[in-house]
């Protein structure tokens, strides 16, 4: 998983700790969002990608903040938006958050394939419009 995590972080531009911090964020967010199969598929298919998430998991359910509390308050979950104010409260900025998820997906669809990244994408609202 390190030199996974190295290449995503030299595409990032971002340091390889944040990176897998925030890779290991990212994709615990995916599988709380994302239906069971296909992001089980996805996640077992990166080497060392479970064990991130196992680290990780939990980072990101921290609440969201005031925006995270405002969004749940009027039903919106606030998922992508509390996952983005974790990971900038580890010190990303936007550009280096989409950056890192657009690296992220990509080689996700290197070990699990175009169809199982497409389905976990597609199911969880919002998320294609920051890939």
């Amino acid at each position: 998983m390190n030199e996974i995590i190295d290449q995503i972080a030299t595409k990032a531009g971002i340091s390889p700790d944040i990176a897998e911090k925030a890779v290991g964020m990212m994709l615990g967010f995916l599988q709380r969002e994302a239906p069971d199969g296909p992001v089980t598929k996805m996640i077992d298919a990166i080497p060392g990608a479970s064990d991130l998430v196992a680290q990780y998991n939990g980072e990101e359910t921290s609440g969201g903040g005031l925006l995270g509390g405002l969004l749940n308050a009027v039903g919106a979950g606030g998922g992508l938006m509390a996952l983005g104010q974790s990971l900038m409260s580890s010190g990303l900025d936007m550009g280096q958050i989409s950056s890192l998820a657009k690296e992220t997906i990509a080689t996700a669809r290197v070990h699990a394939g175009d169809e199982v990244v497409d389905q976990v994408v597609n199911s969880v609202p919002g998320l294609s419009q920051f890939l």
